[in-house]
């Protein structure tokens, strides 16, 4: 590699101007007067200057005094005197017709052993085109932000006037299975609202899972509990997230365990407490549901899997996960594990 210092000055400065006028950036070559020396061709087109404009001419003077700036020509003469550097560093000036525009400016000293001979590379970049369209960009999320938790908040009350459809028509058949199979649909329903209320307050992006879970049980002891004294919900989950597709399912499977520890465990106003835990590792993770009431009955006793269970089961596999069920004598747990 050639050493600089082995260069005559003259050489130095003649290749210095030689790059600069052909660079395809828009670069100024200043002495240590803030004189320009050399402009490119970049620089030239950019800001709409001739190189009459330029040669010869204090910064300050060319153009219409956008570069006339004090803190600018401050930090040039530190950076000439070698005490800083600039980079980056934010201007707003205007040239003709085209209006305020945002430049990025970075500025070097470039040192070729010749204490008598300064010189600097300034380096001016438009972005103002670039920041135009990352401002709209946030724009655009914001507005999808705004849009979406509407449309959330729509859902979510749209299931509500389903589920009180639903809870009107099982007061008003006559047939007992009929009611029984509206029940079983308006808590389905209001399993889906408490999901997707909750939801609905979450931001875009990941969501945290403590919390989440943390309202939706709230919700469901709220909507389902009638003394709390009786049977309470606990909820204990670490600091995970999950997407909201992810969100979705989970909260969908405990809704659907948590509805059936109510509806099942705790017969004949009988004490309780239902357990909700999520724990992960990396990629592993478990969900469960346990409560401490009378367990699932075995032998001629044993129920038939019903739509919960076919509803958890789904959305287990969904996940790739699978369901393991503990008789924890008393009660129960089941635990949907993702190795």
């Amino acid at each position: 590699m050639l050493n600089a210092h082995l260069i005559h000055p003259e050489v130095q400065t003649g290749l210095a101007l030689a790059l600069v006028a052909a660079s395809d950036a828009p670069i100024l070559l200043l002495n240590s007067d803030l004189v320009v020396q050399a402009a490119s061709r970049s620089f030239v087109d950019t800001f709409g200057l001739g190189p009459q404009d330029l040669a010869g001419q204090a910064l300050g003077a060319i153009g219409t005094g956008q570069w006339a700036a004090p803190q600018l020509a401050s930090l040039l003469q530190a950076t000439a005197a070698g005490s800083t550097e600039i980079g980056p560093y934010e201007m707003d000036a205007s040239f003709g017709d085209s209006g305020p525009r945002k430049l990025v400016l970075t500025a070097r000293r470039l040192d070729y052993g010749d204490a008598d001979q300064v010189l600097l590379m300034l380096t001016a970049l438009d972005v103002t085109e670039a920041r135009l369209v990352l401002k709209l960009k946030d724009d655009l999320i914001r507005e999808k932000a705004v849009l979406l938790q509407e449309l959330q908040h729509r859902v979510a009350n749209s299931l509500q006037i389903v589920a009180s459809v639903l809870l009107l028509s099982a007061r008003r058949v006559q047939s007992e299975e009929t009611r029984v199979h509206l029940r079983d649909a308006h808590q389905r329903v209001m399993s889906v609202a408490a999901v997707q209320k909750q939801l609905a307050v979450t931001t875009l992006g990941d969501v945290k899972l403590a919390n989440y879970m943390a309202d939706l049980c709230a919700s469901l002891g709220a909507s389902m509990i009638r003394d709390h004294d009786q049977i309470s919900i606990t909820v204990t989950v670490d600091a995970s997230t999950a997407t909201a597709d992810t969100s979705v399912s989970l909260g969908l499977i405990v809704t659907e365990l948590v509805i059936n520890a109510l509806k099942h465990a705790f017969p004949s106003h009988r004490h309780g407490v239902i357990k909700v835990g999520y724990e992960s590792m990396g990629d592993a993770w478990a969900l469960s549901v346990s409560d401490n009431g009378v367990g699932i009955p075995r032998g001629d006793a044993a129920p038939e899997p019903g739509l919960g269970t076919s509803i958890v089961e789904a959305l287990a596999k969904q996940l790739k996960a699978k369901v393991e069920i503990a008789d924890l004598n008393p009660g129960t747990r089941v635990s949907i594990v993702h190795a």
